[in-house]
């Protein structure tokens, strides 16, 4: 069982991965058939983010209420990708950037917990393990980003 301080941590986790999730949606929602090859990486990203939220609530578990909304922020750069579409932002370079902008935020939100001294050895490991992901992801992102260039 997790302190009330992890389970706020972990909580903020499934909460962005609630967020990723949503986003990669909205993006898959909104790719042109020029770009369809995205969609197949966005769709894989959005279920590895549905895994996630599944082991973080399994951590929470009885220790506390498991977070299944989306978070603020998350919000934010949901709304910021439909403005951008509205002024042509759905080229693959405008695409992938706004991607990466969104794995910048996960990737730092799983740095912030796993500074965080309350989580537990179990869910150190887990919240590691997904880091580890999440990071590759970013980097993949980030890499077909600059070769649209």
């Amino acid at each position: 069982m997790e302190t009330t301080q992890a389970t706020g941590v972990l909580n903020d986790l499934i909460e962005i991965n609630n967020d990723r999730v949503a986003g990669f949606e909205k993006a898959i929602a909104d790719i042109k058939d020029e770009n369809i090859d995205l969609k197949e990486i966005f769709q894989g990203y959005a279920e590895q983010s549905r895994k996630n939220g599944q082991e973080l609530a399994a951590l929470v578990g009885d220790a506390g209420e498991v977070e299944t909304g989306n978070s603020v922020s998350g919000t934010l750069h949901r709304a910021w990708i439909d403005v951008k579409s509205l002024f042509g932002g759905s080229d693959r370079e405008s695409i992938l950037s706004e991607a990466e902008r969104g794995e910048d935020a996960i990737k730092k939100a799983y740095q912030d917990a796993l500074s965080n001294e309350d989580l537990g050895a179990d869910a150190i490991a887990v919240v590691q393990n997904q880091a580890q992901e999440i990071n590759a992801a970013h980097d993949r992102i980030k890499a077909l980003r600059d070769i649209s260039k």
